[in-house]
Formats: structure tokens, sequence, C-alpha cells
């Protein structure tokens, strides 16, 4: 079963910065098919999300604003962390030496039925448990 691709909290972080113009417009147009269902998250992604807003970007985003961010975020489908993708995240820790919450992206992206996790963290063109990854801004 094919689900929607999945986004990396670093996609939604780069759609906020100035720091990247050419990595912003790419990350804007990802959030942007994201809103429109086409992509997936997970809790972890808009929590990691959020703790990057509230702290690297304190001096443009109040928390206040920060929550309208999280509001505008609410169409993109969400994949809830539950025992299982804990168990899963621990496999993959174990299988591909990765860091437990990079086996939690993808435990929540084979969760969702993903083809692509869309991360400029993870290894573009590994195959975790048959979900490769993609990096947009390659």
């Amino acid at each position: 079963m094919s689900g929607r691709d999945f986004l990396d909290t670093n996609i939604l972080l780069y759609a906020l910065s100035d720091s990247a113009p050419a990595k912003r417009r790419v990350a804007q147009a990802l959030v942007t098919k994201a809103i429109a269902g086409e992509f997936s998250v997970s809790a972890q992604v808009l929590a990691e999300f959020a703790a990057v807003a509230l702290s690297k970007f304190r001096d443009r985003f109040t928390p206040k604003e920060v929550v309208t961010l999280l509001d505008t975020l609410t169409p993109i489908p969400l994949i809830k962390p539950d025992a299982e993708m804990v168990r899963r995240a621990v496999e993959a820790h174990a299988a591909y030496g990765i860091h437990f919450y990079d086996g939690m992206i993808i435990a929540a992206a084979e969760r969702a039925g993903s083809q692509k996790i869309w991360s400029e963290d993870l290894h573009a063109g590994q195959k975790y448990f048959g979900v490769e990854v993609a990096n947009p801004f390659l």
C-alpha cells in the first residue's frame, strides 16, 4: 500500500529560514503541497518544529505566532506515535545504526505507508525498511 510521502522537520524549518533562500523556496513549495494533503508528518516533526521555532527563531516568532504556524500546518495528515512505533524506532536504530529519534521518523513514515521521506538530515538514496530518503535540496 502506497501512502503520502513524509516530510522531516528540516523541511518545515527551511520554509521559515532566511539564511538559505533557494532552500526556503523549495521547502515552501513542499509545505504548500503538504497542507494540500500530499505529504504527511508526525507529532514528533511538529514538536521539533515548535521547539526550534521557539528557540532559534525566537526573535521572529512569539509563542502565540508559533501556535498560529502550527494551526496553519493542521491540514497536513498527522501520524501519532504509539508503543509499536517506539519499538520500530529501536529496530531502526539496531538495523541501521541511526539515532533513536531518526528511527521514530522512519517508523512514522513507514506507518503512513510512505515511499519517501523528504529530508536533508538522513542519507539521500538510503532505504530504511523500504522507505527511501530523498533530499529535495540536492
